[in-house]
């Protein structure tokens, strides 16, 4: 793994607290469906890429492919983002939430 494989990687670890099996729990319920941008079908973009940051978490470092590492700088870079756009007050069951989890980040953790 190159260095900038490393990094990547340390800040993806940094950025998803859900282990695949939270994830893909999350992704089955109404919730994590209520939200996101669905302009590409029936499915959000964080829905979609909450499936593929599972598949990711299930592989062996050694086995993770140039478009892993690129989804995985997408995904680091959205948490980051939209972690300062937190909103005041309980967070707990709010879109804002929602759309972290889809990304494989509970911000109440």
């Amino acid at each position: 793994m190159t260095e900038d494989g490393e990094r990547i990687a340390a800040d993806f670890d940094h950025a998803v607290n859900m282990t695949a099996t939270e994830l893909e729990s999350w992704l089955e319920t109404e919730e994590s469906k209520s939200v996101g941008d669905k302009s590409g079908g029936d499915e959000s973009t964080g829905h979609r890429s909450g499936r593929r940051i599972a598949e990711i978490l299930r592989k062996r470092k050694g086995d993770l492919a140039e478009d892993d590492y690129t989804h995985m700088r997408k995904v680091t870079g959205y948490v980051r983002r939209h972690l300062k756009q937190r909103p005041s007050g309980d967070v707990r069951e709010t879109p804002w939430r929602y759309s972290l989890m889809n990304w494989g980040h509970d911000p109440l953790r």
